[in-house]
């Protein structure tokens, strides 16, 4: 069973496959995802990682919370469920 990993502090210039390399340290990466703004499609400085195996990525978790890339400490955590709400959670829904 695979782990998804929130990665924040994500510096700008980083590519999904710089982080991906970082990563793969820890074990076998399934995807590895910079999130970017939809409007400009400038990163956002977070994103996401899941890992093979949950062991995998509590291993990820421990070596790779607060390292130093590109002159800034990372922020790894176990990602949180994705909220899907019943109108797309963007305000459109009935009130």
């Amino acid at each position: 069973m695979s782990t998804k990993l929130f990665v924040g502090n994500i510096a700008h210039q980083m590519s999904d496959t710089d982080l991906q390399t970082i990563f793969s340290e820890a074990g076998n990466v399934v995807s590895a995802k910079i999130i970017t703004d939809r409007d400009t499609g400038q990163p956002r400085g977070f994103g996401f990682v899941e890992m093979e195996t949950k062991a995998e990525g509590r291993k990820a978790l421990s070596m790779l919370n607060g390292r130093m890339v590109e002159g800034r400490a990372l922020n790894v955590k176990e990602a949180k469920p994705q909220n899907k709400g019943r109108f797309g959670g963007r305000g459109r829904g009935y009130r």
